[in-house]
């Protein structure tokens, strides 16, 4: 559901309502009620809230569970790792653990 990820994603970075809303030029209450499902972004928003938290509209929608991360400013050692800690735990949750 949209509302939870919104929620999610602004925590992890460590974002208030209050700072979201600015980002945006609505207000706290908005952005609360996206969180809490009373109502939903338009897709100008669903655009910004995606390009703000560096994910994809359709991973924002429900569409994709596919979730793009943004690896500028690390090494190709750091890169690797990531890819090798996502990859063990896909083998992890799919029952092929190591």
């Amino acid at each position: 559901m949209i509302a939870d990820k919104i929620k999610i994603l602004r925590e992890q970075q460590k974002m208030t309502q209050t700072a979201l809303a600015k980002r945006l030029g609505i207000t706290r209450s908005g952005v609360n009620a996206w969180e809490m499902g009373i109502s939903v972004p338009s897709t100008q928003y669903i655009v910004a809230l995606a390009t703000i938290f560096g994910v994809s509209t359709d991973f924002l929608l429900g569409v994709d569970s596919t979730a793009t991360l943004s690896v500028s400013g690390l090494s190709e050692n750091d890169i690797l790792a990531i890819h090798n800690l996502i990859e063990h735990l896909k083998s992890k949750n799919s029952g092929k653990y190591d």
